[in-house]
């Protein structure tokens, strides 16, 4: 697996795009979590790599409190404003490797468009030491959806033509047999969920920004990068928005093999 210099500060100069424009998740990812996996309603949760705040919010609706661990100071603040009004919610400065979090503390992990950044080694220790026996790990992505229309096969073409280091993050996403490897005989439940965002120019634009690989200005990529996306929105966009469509890929299991 490529590593990444500097991965906890990829997003500093991206986080009014990615409160803005990032999608949300489904709340079915918490009915799931009960109703299939036997997660207690208003269990502890940990999310790990929090950034600004959206899996928390998924789950602090659903009843449950939250400890949202996040190494970047500017998401972690982003994801204090958004969820101020919610009693159970709580930040910590900490990584997967080190949450800070006590022994034992949390009957639920989730890391939500994260785990990809994280030593898997090292998270899963340390994911072992803060659950409570017979806690879960719950490691689910919004997986964008590379074909099935124009645009979106529009749009992933425009990624492998402008971006800087798309293709060695999008290698890192979650799949089937990465988390197969990765829980082992530890491995439990998968579930896969449909999820969109309508969005006119301006929010598709957010969302390319708002993603790590894409150019920023001043980048000899960006500004055509820019008008290859206009381009694509004027061809591809009905009633003024094109539908930006995902899986959400969901991976549930147990830190350590269970007997």
């Amino acid at each position: 697996m490529p590593t990444f210099a500097h991965s906890t500060e990829r997003f500093s100069d991206r986080v009014a795009d990615y409160v803005r424009f990032r999608p949300t998740y489904p709340r079915e990812i918490v009915t799931f979590l009960h109703d299939t996996c036997g997660v207690a309603p208003a269990a502890p949760v940990a999310d790990i790599g929090a950034g600004t705040g959206i899996s928390a919010k998924v789950f602090l609706d659903e009843g449950h409190p939250v400890i949202a661990v996040e190494p970047n100071d500017a998401m972690r603040a982003a994801a204090d404003a958004l969820l101020a009004s919610y009693d159970g919610f709580s930040s910590v400065s900490g990584t997967a490797e080190a949450t800070t979090l006590a022994d034992a503390s949390v009957d639920l992990v989730i890391a939500a468009q994260a785990f990809h950044w994280f030593d898997p080694v090292t998270a899963r220790r340390e994911f072992a030491r803060i659950l409570k026996p017979r806690g879960l790990v719950a490691l689910f992505w919004n997986s964008r959806m590379l074909e099935g229309s124009p645009f979106l096969e529009g749009y992933e073409a425009l990624l492998q033509q402008y971006s800087t280091d798309y293709q060695a993050v999008a290698e890192r996403y979650g799949d089937d047999e990465s988390m197969a490897v990765w829980f082992g005989d530890a491995f439990a439940h998968k579930a896969y969920f449909p999820n969109a965002q309508w969005l006119d120019f301006d929010g598709l634009k957010g969302r390319l920004l708002s993603s790590s690989y894409a150019p920023k200005a001043g980048h000899p990529n960006h500004e055509p990068m820019l008008t290859a996306l206009r381009a694509l929105f004027d061809r591809t966009a009905h009633d003024g928005n094109v539908e930006f469509a995902y899986q959400t890929r969901v991976y549930v299991g147990y830190a350590t093999p269970q007997r």
